[in-house]
């Protein structure tokens, strides 16, 4: 297939996929343990977008129907789309910096920095007021920025951050802080069950505050690893290598850090400790299109989007009206889906 050929087939792939994601919202708007039919459902968010809304009849539409589209559905969906968008996003970063295929969004300790920020909210019942979020949220989100900044402060040698003193850093305070979260529902009973619940992952508290504030920094931070992609491709063949060839590699490891720490603490900080998106969506979509992260970075960002709206919508209605843990179902269907993969490619290269 020629250069113009697959630069093509790409973009015929990704409008395609666009399509998939907006019936995904669509779809999953209407599903839940009030029936609303599709025909409602798309009437009512066409009902919000300007130079259309004054075309569109609610007349038939109760007001709760309304209400519960507009106002508890599609801030669910949109957080939880954006969610798998950068922890996808971040996790094709990673994976590129680091050369290794099974790094993930955690990898650094970002996960149990936050979940400690959180289970301290949550025992000692901190709350904030600024700017619409709860104070789980914030103290997840500045849990998750100080974890990134300790292991950095930790693996920084002079003006370098070598890969595995990064790696391993991250490795030792995830531990570190997993044990403190141990120890502190230990002693703290009655709200063990919050932050299990915390810990499993889960958007069921999405608000459009929440939204306002994930989906700039998701978008930014997406395009900003974007822009990176040619160097992360040229980062491949070795630092050395990379540096002959005219990239900065340790300002270019620098501000991919920083980038994707900024949006795995903010994604984190809302929906909790979702598994397997980060890792799955860009290795199997680097195993279906190739390692190049100009086309990377965007199919997962659309593809991780896709994910985690399907993976929501599951855990919404599986056991109705009981919900489960949106973090489950992504490591339930995602472990053994990526196995498949593995043993695939292993008879590939074999």
């Amino acid at each position: 297939m020629s250069f113009t050929e697959k630069k093509s087939f790409y973009k015929l792939m990704f409008i395609i996929l666009t399509i998939v994601l907006m019936l995904g919202i669509v779809i999953s708007s209407m599903i839940g343990v009030a029936d609303i039919s599709i025909d409602k459902a798309v009437r009512i968010l066409l009902s919000k977008l300007p130079l259309v809304d004054d075309l569109i009849s609610l007349d038939d539409i109760k007001r709760n129907q309304i209400t519960i589209i507009w106002q508890i559905r599609l801030p669910r969906i949109i957080l939880a789309a954006f969610v798998g968008m950068g922890l996808s996003v971040s996790g094709a970063a990673f994976q590129g910096m680091f050369k290794n295929p099974m790094a993930d969004p955690y990898v650094l300790g970002i996960s149990s920095g936050a979940a400690l920020g959180a289970a301290i909210a949550m025992i000692f019942g901190l709350g904030i007021g600024a700017i619409g979020i709860g104070g789980v949220t914030f103290f997840a989100f500045i849990g998750a920025i100080l974890t990134v900044s300790l292991v950095y402060l930790i693996a920084k040698t002079g003006t370098k951050i070598p890969a595995s003193t990064l790696l391993l850093a991250g490795i030792s305070i995830n531990y570190l802080f997993s044990a403190a979260i141990s120890l502190l529902m230990l002693f703290n009973h009655a709200q063990i069950e919050k932050i299990v619940f915390w810990l499993m992952g889960s958007v069921s508290a999405a608000s459009w505050n929440q939204v306002y504030i994930l989906v700039p920094i998701v978008v930014l931070g997406t395009i900003g690893i974007g822009i990176f992609s040619r160097d992360l491709n040229i980062m491949l063949l070795g630092e050395d290598s990379a540096n002959s060839l005219g990239v900065e590699v340790e300002r270019v490891k620098k501000i991919l850090l920083f980038i994707s720490s900024m949006i795995v603490a903010s994604a984190v900080s809302v929906s909790g400790i979702i598994g397997f998106v980060g890792l799955i969506v860009p290795h199997t979509i680097r195993l279906l299109i190739g390692p190049d992260n100009r086309v990377l970075i965007p199919f997962s960002a659309i593809g991780g989007a896709i994910f985690m709206i399907l993976a929501d919508t599951m855990a919404r209605v599986a056991i109705s009206p009981t919900e489960l843990p949106v973090g489950s179902i992504t490591s339930l269907f995602g472990a053994p889906y990526f196995i498949y993969l593995l043993v695939k490619t292993k008879k590939k290269v074999a």
